[in-house]
């Protein structure tokens, strides 16, 4: 009996109804003929609520609800789940449907109100983005169903329980490769780069073109074919690059919902596919105030599963970098020219000139290029309309911040350090048009 009534909810219809009752019976005291009346309302009230109850009892077990999700979750992305219910009863139900979703969201009212005919099955689309690394527990899927009467709701539980884990987001790694390997489209934001001289690797003969480099004419395929024909070389392949992401209590700064961590190691992961498709080899550094994770720069079958584990491990750091540490590991373990792409945040040139002798050293072994992060709220508050004169000391105080940005890109150009200042949103595709630069240009 007790395990029948925990289930049953009484709706606000149920209320409504019998509050109405109640005050029909206490205006019996003024008209006294209503008494009788009152009594039979009430009397019809309670068996059509009864009667509701016992309906909903008994086709309890007439419906089925399950959850479909993917088997990970891509961090930062809209990711699709899908609830299917069937009502395989004789009535028309009215449900309201409650997935009990991870308590990373914060979601306290996700809930889906439907119609469910007769044998009818309806199936339920939502989207979750996640903002952070790790596992995801969805928990039941609370169904709770009522006749047209609207007077009992009975609530049906589907163990559904099932743990997704939140990776760095293939989804934007699959995006991004087929920008970057496509020879037919030219995407959005993908930069058309024309190549300054040319590598090594002989790719093939082909007819020339306009704007081909006239030096590569080839003059004995010319002679055969009686039309100018040019060699096509092919960006160089086996380079090494390591992606080396600060993990410092600077890297902590949400932006839309995401640390900047996490928007560097989405972008690791993408490049190191685009790089290891390239025939590049692609490695991984990781480091705070110690040396954290080091991934010996390959390109077999297993690399790019290597670093995606490795990264959807990471942790934000609470401590201070310590640059020192990165230099004397990178000096041991990585003994020829390689491009280290380094992910970290400077706030103000002073917090960059604390770190520059390290990374004027690293320059002189390898090509170094700084990825650091603009202030995209402030930028935002800069460029809106004062409203009052306190908005104008604010947004020049914010316009300071910004233009110690743009010096230090200036400064880092000074040493010969190659740099990027962008925002976390497009860090990934001004990191791609970048690598495609300094390959185009024989730099690396």
């Amino acid at each position: 009996m007790r395990n029948i009534f925990k289930d049953i909810y009484l709706p606000i219809r149920f209320f409504i109804w019998g509050s109405a009752i109640v005050m029909l019976f206490i205006s019996c005291y003024a008209f006294p003929f209503l008494l009788i009346p009152s009594e039979i309302l009430l009397l019809l009230f309670l068996a059509l609520a009864t009667t509701d109850g016992i309906t909903l009892n008994r086709i309890k077990n007439n419906f089925t609800c399950s959850r479909k999700t993917s088997k990970l979750f891509n961090l930062g992305d809209e990711n699709p789940v899908e609830i299917s219910i069937q009502n395989k009863s004789n009535l028309k139900i009215n449900c309201v449907m409650i997935d009990e979703i991870p308590i990373q969201f914060q979601r306290r009212d996700f809930e889906f109100k439907i119609v469910l005919n007769a044998n009818e099955k309806q199936t339920i689309k939502y989207e979750l983005r996640p903002t952070y690394r790790g596992a995801y527990h969805f928990g039941k899927i609370n169904l709770y169903i009522s006749t047209f009467l609207g007077l009992i709701q009975y609530r049906i539980t589907f163990n559904e329980s099932t743990t997704v884990p939140v990776y760095p987001s293939i989804l934007q790694m699959k995006n991004m490769e087929m920008r970057a390997m496509s020879k037919i489209s030219q995407f959005k934001g993908i930069k058309k780069l024309r190549r300054i001289g040319h590598s090594y690797e002989f790719e093939q003969i082909k007819n020339y073109n306009s704007g081909d480099d006239y030096r590569s004419i080839n003059w004995k395929a010319t002679g055969r074919k009686s039309e100018l024909m040019v060699n096509q070389y092919e960006d160089e392949r086996s380079q090494q690059i390591y992606f080396l992401i600060d993990k410092s209590r600077s890297m902590r700064l949400p932006f839309h919902d995401m640390s900047l961590l996490d928007y560097s190691i989405n972008t690791s992961l993408v490049m190191a596919n685009i790089a290891l498709k390239k025939q590049d080899k692609a490695g991984l550094i990781t480091f705070s105030s110690t040396m954290e994770t080091m991934i010996k720069a390959e390109k077999t079958t297993s690399q790019l599963s290597k670093i995606l584990n490795s990264l959807y491990r990471e942790k934000e750091s609470k401590t201070e970098a310590n640059y020192e540490i990165l230099y004397s590991s990178i000096r041991n373990s990585i003994r020829i020219r390689s491009l280290l792409i380094l992910f970290t945040n400077f706030e103000s040139t002073y917090a960059m000139e604390r770190v520059l002798p390290v990374l004027r050293k690293l320059s002189r072994f390898h090509l170094l290029v700084v990825v650091f992060f603009e202030n995209s709220e402030l930028k935002e508050f800069s460029a809106q309309d004062p409203q009052k004169i306190s908005d104008i000391y604010l947004q020049t105080i914010a316009g300071k911040f910004i233009s110690e940005k743009e010096q230090i890109v200036a400064q880092l150009k000074v040493y010969g350090i190659q740099s990027i200042l962008t925002d976390p949103k497009n860090l990934s595709l001004n990191l791609l048009n970048k690598y495609l630069e300094l390959k185009s240009r024989g730099m690396i």
